[in-house]
Parts: structure tokens; sequence; C-alpha cells
């Protein structure tokens, strides 16, 4: 008998939640063949068979809660599609033995034991997992902290020094929110369980308030002139490109500008240094079914317009399409969110942790402006937010890394031949 358990998915993932199981008991199951359908804080991957055999038994269910290294379900190697499972086989056997040959009953029980304690669950996380295989040691023999079970790094380094292991006094989160009260309602309500990404995006955001000192600034662009070229451009550049020529575009390669000028808004921070990247990955806000996402476009200071807007084509089909990967959504210096197209006027955006800036764009309205001649002309005008962490981010930078993208967004003919 095999047993189907959860693999170490990621450095960053430890759990997740059974979206669908892909197979029923009793399927004939080859090596390789997806099995199970897990949703995770990020996306939704395949569990894999390890092993061929049949199916013979389901330990967990849709919408369980899973970690790294639980059994969700048994495979018989020997067994037939369809059939029944193996220990219904083995029962004549017992019962043909004598039943005067009672000391044959203590070595079953005894095999009975040892299965029951090598099936016993040995709840990691993957940095315990792999300093425990650097240093030979048996997670087995490892007596973890926490007080649900899980085994963490310095579990694994007290065990390597013969250390005992001092039990943590504060209580499992888990157990906090299954005590949460419930209120009830006179009136009728309907209780749907959040997923496992919703539960994620709600503490993340919440995390992010309590962590930075997060202010926003605003400012406002005239698109007259993004919006002019786009119209002028916009047939060629598809016939050349094969992509419509969008404002996300725009909006990137302007961000990109301008985090050049200000990098301490493409920085974050780690203990009590400040990591500068020199690299321009932009995550690019996503909203889906399932909750938000922010896919990455990969270094965009080196993507033309038709790079940008081809990149973002495809990590928003493959959004919507479900088949972004964790190499899609890791990593980011800075992230674009654009609550105009769902007719947003004006939001204040909330960090993408550990990012330190993210720019929020609106919906384009027709407005009165005062132009320098004292004219009056109606623009195209969109408000922007920028939302930055104030510990490493000053107000006054702040304010002029706004000006400077509204600066290239009104002159916009230099930003696309620059690229």
């Amino acid at each position: 008998m095999k047993e189907i358990r959860i693999p170490e998915l990621a450095e960053s993932i430890t759990e997740g939640t059974i979206a669908e199981w892909l197979v029923k008991k009793g399927d004939k199951i080859e090596k390789g063949d997806p099995v199970v359908e897990l949703e995770t804080d990020k996306v939704n991957v395949e569990v894999n068979a390890d092993d061929a055999g049949v199916l013979v038994e389901v330990l967990r269910e849709e919408g369980d809660d899973v970690e790294v290294g639980d059994v969700i379900a048994k495979i018989d190697e020997n067994g037939e599609a369809g059939g029944s499972a193996p220990s219904t086989d083995a029962e004549p056997e017992v019962k043909e033995e004598p039943a005067k040959e009672a000391p044959k009953e203590e070595p079953k029980e005894e095999k009975q034991e040892e299965a029951s304690t090598d099936s016993k669950e040995v709840i990691a996380t993957p940095a315990a997992r792999k300093r425990a295989r650097e240093l030979n040691i048996d997670l087995s023999k490892v007596q973890p902290r926490d007080p649900l079970g899980r085994v963490r790094p310095e579990d694994v380094e007290s065990a390597s020094k013969g250390e005992p292991a001092k039990q943590e006094t504060k209580p499992a989160k888990k157990q906090e929110a299954n005590q949460t009260e419930k209120t009830e309602f006179d009136k009728p309500v309907e209780r749907v369980k959040m997923s496992r990404r919703r539960q994620t995006i709600a503490k993340r955001l919440v995390d992010v308030q309590h962590e930075a000192a997060m202010l926003t600034t605003f400012n406002e662009v005239d698109l007259t002139n993004v919006m002019k070229l786009r119209s002028e451009r916009k047939e060629k550049f598809m016939d050349k490109h094969g992509v419509k020529l969008g404002f996300m575009s725009f909006f990137t390669k302007a961000a990109v500008g301008a985090l050049k000028e200000f990098p301490l808004l493409n920085a974050e921070i780690q203990g009590n240094e400040l990591v500068l990247k020199k690299f321009y990955d932009i995550g690019i806000a996503v909203s889906t079914e399932e909750g938000l996402v922010v896919p990455v476009v990969r270094d965009a200071d080196r993507l033309d317009f038709a790079g940008v807007e081809r990149e973002i084509g495809n990590l928003g089909r493959k959004a919507r399409d479900k088949e972004l990967g964790l190499k899609d959504l890791q990593g980011g210096t800075f992230t674009i969110t654009n609550g105009g197209t769902f007719g947003s006027m004006l939001s204040t955006p909330i960090l993408n942790s550990p990012q330190v800036g993210i720019l929020g764009m609106h919906n384009i309205q027709k407005r009165p402006m005062v132009m320098p001649d004292d004219s009056i002309e109606v623009r195209p005008m969109m408000y922007l937010a920028l939302s930055y962490d104030h510990r490493i981010v000053d107000g006054k930078e702040a304010v002029q890394f706004l000006v400077r993208i509204k600066q290239l967004l009104e002159d916009p003919y230099d930003l696309l031949l620059e690229g």
C-alpha cells in the first residue's frame, strides 16, 4: 500500500486547501498522473501520484485544509480498477486460522502498531526539511516547540546539538480562529467559507498596515497627448507588433522611468538593511473570480511598448484561465493597480509587501481645466495615487516621484521613442 502525500511545493507554501479530486476511489492511476488540485495562497497546483496503482482510500475531502507531508489518500499497487480494498481479501485467511492459536494475535497487533507509528505525519516547514537533510537528522525524532507539532529549522538545529526543545506557550492561530465566537442573526444569512486565497489576501492586507508606515499622495494627469498618440499610431502599431497599444504600457514605462530617478521606491526593507534593486519587475494587479493576483512583468525596463503590452496580455489571459504559475507571481519590485477599469474615481491602494510603493490608476473623466494662457479647455483627466512606506520613503521624494510620472505621461512622445 502506498500513500499520497502533499509534497513540498515551494519555500513559501506550506499548506493549502483541496479544491478538487481529479480521480475517484477505485480508479486506476499511473505514476505521475494528477490526482488532486490544491488551492494555495497564490495559485492552484496539481498533486501527482508518485506510484502506480488503484486508489483505494481517500483520507481528505474537497474543502479540507492540508499541510505539506499530510497523507491524503492511499494506493494499492496490486489492485484492479473498480475493485475493493485489499483488506477484505485478507479476512478469510484470518478466519481460517485456529482460534486456539491466540499468540498469533500479538504479532498482528504489533504490526498494526508499527504501521500506525510509521504513518504518523511529521509536519515540518520546507526550510526545516532542507536543514534536516543537510544535518542527516530524522525528523520523526525531532521534538517541535510548536503546540501544533510543526517542526521548524530551529528545532532541527536543537536536535543536532542534543538540546531539549522548549514548548511554546502561545496559543495556536488555528485554535484561536476556531474559538472565535460567531454572531447569530435573527434574519436569514448565508455562511460561505472563505477560499484560502481570500483568507491570505485578507491577512496580508491587514499585516501590511500594521508593519508599514503607509501613506498616500495624490496628483492628476492630463492624458490628452497619450490618447492622441494612441489614436495616431494604434493601427500601425497593431500591424507591426500584433498587439494593441493600450494605456498600461505608458504607465508601466513611466513608472520605470520614475523609479530610476527615485530608487528608494524600488527597494525593500530586510531587517536593518535597505535592499536597493537594480532591476525593474513591475507587478500588474489583476482581478479574478477567486481574488486579486499580481503577476509580474519581468525586466520591464528592457521591453519596448509592444513587449510590455504583449506580456501584460499574456499574464492577464493566464490569470483568467487559472494558468498562472508561482514564477509568474513571485518577486516584483513595484506594483501598478488600475481601479479605473471598474469605474473608480479615487482610491488609496494598499502596499504589496515587501514592496514599498504602489501606483493607483483611476478612471478617465473629461473635466474643464484652466490652461497656462487662462483659457478653459475640456481635458481627459485621471487621478493618480501613490501609496508608499514612509519608513524609507520621505514625503518629498514620493511627491516628486508622482510628479515625474505625470510629466512623462503628459509628454509621451519621448517616452515612446526611448522605450
